[in-house]
């Protein structure tokens, strides 16, 4: 055989030369330039509107690679630009019970926690006109010359006072199964969502990727509010994919923070469940940990920070803020706790009592059901609260709107114990080994109803919107403050009324209220069209695992619209069933 070239002292034959010749072609055919990667590169999200002023307005997307140049290009013909800020999120992870990309069972791709890079974009829109929409686009560039592009959508700044606005009231989206089919039917009926006032609970584990991003089973948090959703509901055979509303690429989000939100201490568990389950007290961890270490050996909200950008606080940041958005003043509160089961048994880590075999040791409590961030009298949410609403901002608002996760007056389970810190009472025999740790929540402590529905009655708000319980239900108090819970997009925890009897302990000193509203309200039946019950009377509530509700705030005639639509019945029309009236 011929050989005409030698290489390291090793000969190389016409054959393979061709044979490498050949594999150079295939691999530069494939090598990313500028075409192949805008067909193969892609954005992580849509873009997404945050912090608009009454001539800016924050543009938010993520990718999977950082990009060497991030922007929007904006305007007539997309001719201006504006360049991003970029970050990495600091602890977006997957885990043996993700749901993305080939793993659809625990533990066929992760066997323990594994970080996952995300890179998030931030670019400010200025020089805008109240009122007047512009197009917009966002793009990000690779190293190597190939970008990834969005669609093209409207942008615009803050309304001005006097604008008729629609705003989208939701909450505990979890990747329920509901939640897309909620999403796209709110769009279909209402059209242009101009803003979404959000009450907690966006996901389940606010660290895992996947549930904000592309879980794989089509409901992940930004595709089901940006039309990219592909959940399926299977209702007596019939199958029908929704997929979500396209509300987002043009109207801004406000959130509160919900308990699912919130992430325990870091690296303690196995998987994310168990981490997020694990936090414990500031004030516990103080006698445990460094002050450095505290926020990771507690609890933590940074990756829901790190998501978005909201209006902050001089004292809580983005946790609680306040913001105008057209003729709404809008004040968001931090007012959530841990949730732990009610059992009562020895092997329960639970609200009303510690798991028997962590007795001896203090830094597996768990603490009861206790409150995330103060807001009692005294403490300097309150105090920022007082100001708020002495504020002429909040003043001078024509509809003022406070919004929280945890529910004032319900039906629901979730309400019980009452909204205060845990006591705690340690139980020991004549020997002095403890035999039991209990916690009680006094009623007449609750801080939301002692401590903050006194200042918004003196105050004039309007309307107080929560969720927590998955379930429509709404009050109205004698001061006139419309209290509602609009959160069963996606399945519901059930309404406690009549002979329904929430769980709660025997035998503890305080009052635990089994039945209604442990707040004394009676709840209001729909004003237009209730769900009737079994006993042909209608009912006060909305408690379905197969009917989704949405609630819109309408700022043209100052209404709140209730809407439901059943998932067994999928060619069916959406039911306008409440509207209430803001005085």
């Amino acid at each position: 055989m011929m050989f005409i070239k030698r290489f390291h002292n090793r000969p190389v034959s016409l054959i393979t030369i061709f044979i490498c010749v050949f594999c150079v072609t295939l691999i530069y055919g494939c090598l990313p330039n500028s075409e192949t990667v805008t067909r193969t590169l892609s954005l992580l999200t849509e873009p997404f509107l945050q912090l608009p002023t009454k001539n800016s307005v924050r543009v938010v997307w993520f990718t999977e690679f950082p990009g060497n140049q991030n922007i929007v290009a904006y305007g007539k013909n997309l001719s201006q630009t504006a360049e991003a800020t970029t970050i990495k999120l600091s602890h977006t992870r997957e885990d043996q019970k993700s749901r993305v990309g080939e793993q659809t069972q625990d533990k066929q791709v992760y066997s323990k926690p594994t970080q996952r890079d995300i890179w998030r974009h931030e670019a400010e829109v200025s020089g805008l006109t109240p009122g007047k929409e512009v197009d917009y686009q966002v793009i990000s560039k690779s190293k190597n010359g190939g970008e990834a592009k969005s669609n093209v959508y409207s942008l615009a700044p803050a309304p001005k006072a006097g604008t008729p606005l629609k705003i989208l009231l939701t909450s505990d989206h979890q990747l329920k199964p509901m939640t897309a089919a909620n999403l796209q039917k709110a769009e279909e009926t209402v059209g242009d969502i101009d803003a979404v006032f959000m009450a907690g609970d966006l996901i389940n584990i606010p660290d895992r990727a996947s549930e904000w991003f592309d879980d794989n089973r089509g409901g992940a948090f930004f595709p089901a509010l940006q039309g990219k959703a592909n959940y399926e509901i299977d209702k007596n055979g019939v199958k029908t994919t929704y997929t979500g509303g396209e509300i987002l690429q043009e109207a801004p989000i406000f959130t509160a923070l919900g308990n699912h939100e919130v992430m325990g201490r870091r690296g303690k568990s196995d998987d994310l469940n168990g981490e997020y389950g694990d936090a414990i007290p500031r004030a516990v961890a103080k006698n445990l940990y460094n002050e450095s270490s505290l926020k990771a050996n507690s609890f933590n909200t940074d990756t829901y920070e790190e998501i978005f950008s909201l209006p902050e606080s001089k004292s809580g940041g983005e946790k609680y803020y306040a913001t105008t958005f057209g003729d709404v003043r809008l004040v968001v509160l931090y007012a959530t706790n841990i949730w732990r089961v009610p059992s009562l048994e020895s092997d329960a880590k639970g609200k009303y009592r510690e798991k028997e075999a962590d007795f001896k040791n203090p830094e597996e409590w768990g603490y009861g059901q206790h409150i995330f961030e103060p807001i009692d009298k005294g403490s300097a949410q309150y105090n920022w609260l007082v100001e708020e609403l002495n504020s002429p901002e909040f003043k001078q608002a024509k509809y003022k709107v406070v919004m929280l996760h945890h529910p004032v007056h319900s039906l629901g389970d979730n309400i019980v114990p009452a909204y205060t810190n845990p006591v705690q009472t340690i139980e020991k025999d004549d020997s002095g080994k403890i035999i039991n740790i209990r916690y009680e929540y006094p009623l007449e402590e609750d801080y939301l109803i002692r401590d903050i529905v006194p200042l918004l009655e003196e105050n004039n708000v309007q309307l107080v919107f929560y969720g927590h319980s998955h379930l429509w239900n709404r009050f109205q108090n004698q001061s006139g403050i419309h209290f509602l819970e609009s959160s069963n997009v996606g399945n519901s925890y059930g309404a406690y009324l009549g002979d329904k009897k929430r769980s709660v302990p025997e035998g503890y000193q305080e009052r635990y209220i089994e039945t209604g509203d442990p707040n004394g309200l009676e709840p209001i039946v729909p004003s237009i069209k209730p769900l009737i019950g079994e006993d042909g009377e209608p009912l006060p509530y909305i408690a379905s695992k197969e009917i989704t509700v949405f609630s819109i705030l309408d700022t043209a005639n100052g209404t709140v619209n209730s809407y439901y639509f059943d998932t067994t019945k999928p060619e069916s029309e959406v039911v306008k069933f409440d509207e209430f009236e803001l005085e």
